[in-house]
């Protein structure tokens, strides 16, 4: 972000589904920015990996079970000190047309996605309540704003996410905790596929994908202690792609 460098030295991090993408890269980024960073994942092999890489610490966890989130927030205290940052992260995809969607399609990318979230939140606010002081960034989608087909269950997870973010912020501002959202237009495993034609229309006036390093940036800025007074927002880090 230009000639801006954040400092989040003695700061505690989670990031969740840090594996790989986006997580990873914003795994990274706060660790090079002097956090102790706890990176999230159900893919133990990879996390163990990518933890190494980053030079972070990788807890496996399955972000729609309660008792693994909470177990996760009770290490990083036990590690630190401390919760600070938390960054909601984890997804998965079920795509199908809607009437070919079943039960646990919807289920698991609710769970994840919107569960996830919640989850992980709820289970930081009492040391951001203690401390005066929490950050929460949460990755919602352009989908979950403008639907797409075959998304219906991650299109709803991700509004939900919209909604959640908004209320949260209201009830923690008291405690000195902000929460917002990215909209993110990166380039992941997700989009790999997606022929030439097709990249014009998804990314707006730039005319390419994000890397995901521009993603993490952006995170980066809305849990600093620089962006205190801004909370409730959607960040759109698309493009232009929104306008």
């Amino acid at each position: 972000m230009g000639n801006i460098s954040f400092d989040f030295t003695g700061r505690s991090v989670v990031v969740t589904g840090a594996a790989r993408g986006i997580g990873q890269a914003i795994a990274r980024r706060f660790a090079d920015a002097g956090a102790t960073v706890f990176m999230v994942d159900f893919d133990k092999a990879e996390l163990d990996k990518a933890a190494r890489d980053v030079g972070a610490i990788g807890i496996p966890a399955d972000v729609s079970d309660t008792n693994d989130v909470e177990n996760v927030i009770t290490t990083v205290i036990a590690e630190t000190g401390r919760v600070d940052v938390l960054v909601n992260n984890a997804g998965i995809l079920r795509d199908r047309v809607l009437w070919k969607l079943t039960d646990d399609d919807w289920d698991q990318v609710l769970n994840i996605h919107a569960g996830g979230t919640f989850r992980f939140t709820r289970a930081c606010v009492p040391r951001f309540r203690e401390q005066g002081f929490g950050r929460v960034v949460n990755i919602t989608s352009y989908t979950g704003l403008h639907g797409n087909r075959g998304q219906a269950n991650y299109a709803a997870a991700k509004a939900g996410i919209v909604g959640f973010t908004k209320t949260a912020a209201k009830e923690l501002a008291a405690f000195g905790v902000t929460v917002n959202a990215i909209s993110p237009n990166a380039a992941t495993r997700m989009t790999a596929s997606i022929p030439d034609e097709k990249i014009a229309e998804l990314t707006g006036p730039i005319s390419r994908f994000a890397d995901p390093a521009e993603m993490a940036d952006a995170v980066c800025f809305l849990a600093s202690e620089e962006a205190g007074y801004i909370t409730g927002v959607v960040l759109p880090v698309v493009g232009g792609v929104s306008m």
